[in-house]
């Protein structure tokens, strides 16, 4: 059968065209009700992909994107008139992101009864990712202080291997203050190689980690992302605990 020109168009989700063997170009009829009684034709004008949500990982997004007046059309009830649809929220995009709090207390005081709030603050979403968020902090905490203490151990025992050295240079005239600036010299050597080299090792393992999640659950979603901001904490933090781990270890000496 042949379209019609004036036929609407629609875009489905890759994983729904794949699923019902979908292309573009044909024509699908679709219904509000189970019966179909009310179906509409469309054209499929196309394949998008859906905006990644965490909240929806492992569920296969199984949705099309119509043209607002096509989807007020099939949705509005029969005792209401156009142009009276009732709307639950409304996502504004702003020139400048930054300006996002700013904004929404400007709607809040001029519109009593509208409730704006920042995408990142929307009721629903922000809770969950916020605890998570916490519960990532907690663990980082908790690896940095059981990694300095193992760094700190495994320190004292290499420092416990030069002995004989530093009895030598002690011997030869050299001040504990010489000593102890060679030894953090070093400290700060090792520590920022390590941090260099686990920098290396994130970078690297940042595209094998998600693409191996996002074959496995199907998603344009990004898992794990090192950014400049990330890389400056890590060497922010690595490298003074690596010297210092190494100094107050020497102390003792």
């Amino acid at each position: 059968e042949a379209l019609q020109p004036d036929t609407p168009p629609i875009l489905f989700a890759p994983q729904l065209a794949e699923l019902e063997q979908i292309a573009v170009g044909d024509e699908v009829r679709l219904a509000t009700t189970e019966q179909g009684t009310d179906a509409r034709a469309f054209r499929v004008a196309g394949i998008y992909e859906p905006t990644p949500d965490p909240s929806r990982l492992g569920q296969v997004p199984r949705s099309v994107r119509l043209h607002l007046p096509d989807l007020l059309e099939m949705t509005r009830p029969p005792d209401v008139p156009a142009g009276a649809e009732y709307v639950s929220s409304v996502n504004v995009a702003l020139a400048d992101p930054k300006d996002a709090d700013q904004f929404a207390r400007d709607v809040n005081a001029r519109l009593p009864g509208v409730i704006a709030l920042p995408s990142g603050e929307a009721a629903g979403s922000a809770g969950p990712f916020r605890v998570l968020e916490r519960f990532h902090l907690a663990i980082a905490v908790v690896t940095i202080i059981a990694a300095t203490v193992f760094l700190l151990g495994l320190s004292i025992m290499l420092v416990d291997e030069r002995r004989e050295t530093v009895g030598v240079l002690r011997l030869i005239g050299l001040p504990v203050r010489r000593i102890l600036a060679q030894i953090l010299l070093e400290g700060l050597l090792v520590a920022g190689v390590g941090a260099v080299f686990g920098l290396i090792l994130a970078v690297l393992s940042e595209q094998l980690i998600n693409q191996f999640f996002q074959w496995r659950y199907d998603t344009p979603l990004v898992f794990v992302r090192i950014t400049r901001d990330i890389a400056l904490t890590c060497v922010t933090i690595a490298v003074p605990l690596g010297a210092s781990a190494t100094v107050v270890a020497s102390w003792a000496l």
